[in-house]
């Protein structure tokens, strides 16, 4: 694997268990090969004309820029948000081993 090819991408939701599940759920679809759970995030952002001041739990998923797609599908599905925030950002250095086994963790059993 590349490191061109691997991403991380991030998204918010509301709590600690909604990120569990989603990573959770994740993990089991082999669409990541990890994911990073940071509570205690705080978002303002616009929302249907009015700026909103919430508590988010920021997570950030390790992948393949070729699986972002099916991703993009599976939080459609499992996301708790009506509009759920996804951005892959690019991997432009990365230890080999790491790589690998990210590799070796998102490939299709």
């Amino acid at each position: 694997m590349t490191e061109t090819e691997a991403v991380v991408v991030l998204t918010t939701v509301a709590s600690p268990d909604d990120a569990h599940s989603l990573v959770r759920g994740l993990l089991e679809r082999r669409l990541i090969a990890c994911g990073t759970i940071l509570p205690s995030a705080r978002s303002l952002y616009r929302w249907e004309g009015k700026i909103l001041d919430e508590q988010e739990t920021v997570i950030l998923v390790k992948t393949r820029e070729a699986l972002v797609g099916e991703l993009k599908e599976a939080f459609a599905e499992m996301h708790p948000y009506q509009v759920p925030e996804l951005l892959a950002l690019p991997v432009t250095a990365g230890m080999k081993k790491y790589l690998d086994w990210l590799q070796l963790e998102t490939a299709k059993l």
